[in-house]
């Protein structure tokens, strides 16, 4: 091959010329071998004079290779350089595959260009050409950093410099932590990870990290590490090459989707309207937003009205608002604000036209956002950034989500398909949140309206009342108590709890306690009244339409009655299922009763008993449902336990003491609905009462007349001597005719009236009827009531009593 002149190829690409079985090759303008040199015979198999005269092509690639080579090689295509790799066919008919390099060449033989070529089999072919590997490693999408056994940065690529923000003459020489850009919240764990990696040899891959980078200085910006050792030949340590990728789309889908959850499940345990819009404020503010407010409608529409709000104005109220910590966005209407907006405001158009919006926030003096007559200004006057989505179900609108960010960091479309995914599901809790809150005002409207209003006063007992509705997701339960009057100055103490939660607990406790007021004024005991009640309860079940109006009906209960004598100084209680009374004595000592618990009412099919048990004069009796002493935390036993301790502890109003037991046994948000009927009992002294015993002798009523009328005067009542004497004669005259027994007895009590009772041995109920003119008798009776405030008949086991009150007038 002669000496032509010869362009010399660039620094980097001379190393090709010197790789074991690399060759070259001299070709004209025509593409013809003029020249060669180099390992043809270990390479190709051929020799110099087989190629020399040879269009270059047809030696060095075969089909489609062959055609690119030689559009490839012709003089116009430019200053030459690495063409690629190409498939040659060895002269023993194997293929090899080789690399291309071509220089451009001048000289008196017109020779075109140098080409020069080395086996990939046998050389990488990054080797071939490092300014092809260098555009690679710049051009690719992966960070790639390269240090040195000390962890002292050698190399980056562009790559890296463009999405971390540093360039490589801030990082030549340097570990990581030394880079003041770089937080060492960041560098140090990378370092110990890199540390890791020279020590063990096992890669890390897919370290993420999350830091504002200088590429990103608004906001936290998430990258992945992956940490490789670099060895040698001879497996010495180079260092370590680090691989980063920008992976924060990942990373802020992922948040957005850890955030739709958290929003979701935060908002769907409360069924607090204010406590979900201040979930949704807070979250958001803490995710992907520096200010997050709600705003509801003021008022909220009901579930079944069909509301919208007028254009022409919006009134909204702020339940929940919160700001990212060290962001400056101006003043904001705090929570309870009443915020009023004109027909051109963008939250009215929001709400109106169920359109969300995103965009720049307003000015200060933007008429359109500002609240027109509202004190405090809108949160985002002064926000450069604003996403606004309407709160809604799908019948009403509610409300309205404000985002503000700063100007620095924009939202974007994505942060308002999040938001607006968020909102969705937020809005369905807040929505059955006002449902619930609209069910339990009724319930609990209900529920109190059936409890008794006014308890009566009366000498022998002093009466204090507590009821605390449920503050839980079931919704306000069936408790009730109740005191009633009964006949001989008795009274009967009612406590019970209705099964289920609601409005139809609410409704079933006002029939139980009705027909509870309406067995007891057919003066039965307490065991003989519950039994008729558990009948009741049975057939009410078995007149429901169908087993879902049996489950909503709130069917079965518990129930304690207790029936206070203050002359005989006893109280005969009953239970169904009930926890049993406390009874503090005037010393402070507290008992509960041993009593039969009794079936559940609604069961039927087992009996009820009734225990006498003496009560001192000045003892208090507590009567309460199991809300009051059994919680998730708290047993019945321990429950009882503590109410002990209180009672025993303070001596104080009855008023007081109910405060005290509430405070000590009540959560302030409880799980079950809380009723109490305390009661201080005062027997009546033996000088309020008079009996006497006569025989069965229409003689024996002008006696009962003269000794009740001394007893009136004794007690200074001479106004009543005309009703008493009168009445005492009738009922007196009717045990001794219709009754039966050799004695009738006669008892003047004076409570809050004057009470006759005549008492005989027959079982026969004396009842009301009209005289004929023509009549001679038939009168006595209707005469008693027209004379007594009330009047009735009592059975014992010896017989029956005939009762009358007369009311003494007030002073």
């Amino acid at each position: 091959m002669g000496n032509p002149a010869i362009a010399a190829p660039s620094g980097t690409d001379v190393k090709l010329l010197a790789m074991e079985g690399a060759f070259i090759a001299l070709v004209d303008a025509k593409g013809t071998v003029v020249g060669w040199a180099g390992g043809t015979d270990t390479v190709l198999g051929h020799s110099v004079e087989d190629v020399i005269g040879q269009p270059v092509a047809a030696v060095l690639a075969e089909g489609e290779d062959c055609e690119r080579l030689t559009t490839a090689m012709q003089p116009s295509r430019g200053a030459g350089g690495w063409l690629g790799i190409v498939t040659a066919r060895h002269r023993d008919g194997h293929p090899c595959r080789l690399g291309i390099c071509v220089w451009p060449v001048s000289g008196a033989i017109g020779a075109a260009q140098l080409l020069a070529a080395v086996e990939v089999g046998q050389r990488p072919w990054w080797e071939v050409s490092l300014p092809a590997l260098q555009r690679f490693f710049d051009d690719s999408p992966v960070g790639i950093s390269v240090t040195d056994p000390y962890l002292r940065n050698v190399w980056i690529n562009a790559t890296l410099e463009r999405i971390i923000g540093i360039p490589q003459a801030r990082r030549a020489g340097k570990l990581l932590s030394e880079v003041t850009e770089l937080p060492s919240s960041v560098t140090l764990p990378i370092e110990a990870r890199m540390r890791q990696v020279l020590e063990s040899g096992a890669p890390v891959l897919d370290y993420q990290y999350v830091f504002k980078s200088p590429a990103h200085p608004g906001h936290d910006h998430a990258y992945s590490a992956s940490f490789f050792r670099l060895e040698d030949a001879f497996g010495q340590t180079l260092g370590i090459c680090t691989m980063v990728l920008d992976v924060n789309d990942r990373w802020r889908a992922r948040n957005r989707l850890a955030l739709l959850n958290e929003a979701a499940g935060r908002t769907s345990r409360t069924l607090d309207a204010t406590d979900a819009a201040q979930a949704l404020a807070e979250i958001s503010a803490a995710q992907f937003a520096d200010r997050a407010a709600v705003d509801l409608l003021d008022p909220v529409p009901k579930a079944d009205e069909e509301h919208v709000p007028r254009f022409e104005q919006l009134v909204m109220r702020r339940v929940g608002l919160q700001s990212a910590p060290d962001r400056c966005l101006g003043p904001v209407a705090p929570v309870g604000s009443l915020l009023e907006y004109g027909p051109t405001s963008p939250y009215t158009r929001c709400l109106a036209e169920n359109v969300p919006y995103i965009g720049p926030g307003p000015d200060a003096q933007d008429d359109a956002w500002r609240a027109m007559r509202s004190q405090p200004p809108a949160d985002d006057t002064f926000s450069p950034s604003v996403i606004l989505i309407p709160i809604r179900t799908p019948r009403r609108p509610l409300g309205v989500a404000t985002f503000t960010k700063r100007q620095q960091e924009p939202f974007e479309y994505d942060d308002l398909v999040t938001f607006e995914a968020i909102v969705g599901h937020v809005a369905v809790n807040i929505g059955n949140a006002l449902r619930f809150a609209h069910e339990r005002n009724i319930a609990l409207t209900l529920q109190r309206e059936l409890l008794p209003q006014d308890i009566p006063a009366g000498s022998a007992l002093e009466i204090a009342s507590r009821y605390v509705p449920a503050d839980s997701s079931d919704g306000v339960g069936g408790d009730w108590f109740d005191v009633i009057p009964l006949s001989g100055a008795r009274s009967a103490l009612v406590v019970g709890d209705v099964v289920g939660h609601g409005i139809h607990a609410a409704a079933s406790m006002g029939r139980y306690r009705t027909a509870v007021r309406t067995l007891a004024s057919l003066d039965l005991a307490p065991d003989e009244l519950l039994a008729r009640l558990d009948d009741l309860i049975i057939g009410s079940e078995r007149l429901s339409p169908s087993e879902v109006a049996q489950d909503l009906a709130g069917t079965g209960a518990t129930c304690l009655v207790a029936i206070y004598d203050p002359v005989a100084r006893t109280c005969t209680i009953a239970r169904a299922g009930h926890p049993p009374p406390a009874v503090m004595a005037p010393d402070g000592s507290v008992r509960f009763p041993e009593l039969p618990a009794g079936p559940p009412l609604g069961l039927g099919g087992l009996p009820f008993t009734s225990t006498e048990v003496e009560i001192e004069d000045g003892s208090v009796l507590a009567l309460f449902t199991d809300g009051l002493i059994e919680t998730r935390d708290r047993d019945a036993a321990t429950g009882m336990s503590m109410l002990a301790t209180v009672l025993s502890q303070h001596r104080q109003s009855l008023d007081s003491l109910g405060e005290s037991i509430l405070t000590t046994l009540v959560d302030a948000s409880p799980d079950d609905d809380v009723a109490m009927l305390l009661a201080r009992v005062r027997g009546l002294t033996p000088d309020c009462v008079a009996t006497w015993s006569f025989p069965s002798d229409p003689q024996a009523v002008t006696r009962a007349r003269s000794v009740a009328i001394d007893r009136l005067r004794a007690w200074q009542l001479d106004f009543l001597e005309f009703p008493v004497e009168l009445t005492v004669s009738e009922l007196v005259t009717n045990a001794i005719r219709y009754g039966s027994g050799p004695k009738v007895r006669l008892r003047l009590i004076r409570d809050v009236e004057v009470i006759c009772e005549v008492s005989d041995d027959a079982s026969t109920s004396p009842r009301l009827r009209h005289a004929r003119t023509t009549d001679e008798g038939g009168r006595g009776l209707f005469l008693v009531a027209q004379l007594a405030r009330r009047w009735g008949t009592r059975f014992t086991p010896e017989g029956k009593t005939v009762w009358a009150e007369l009311q003494l007038p007030k002073i």
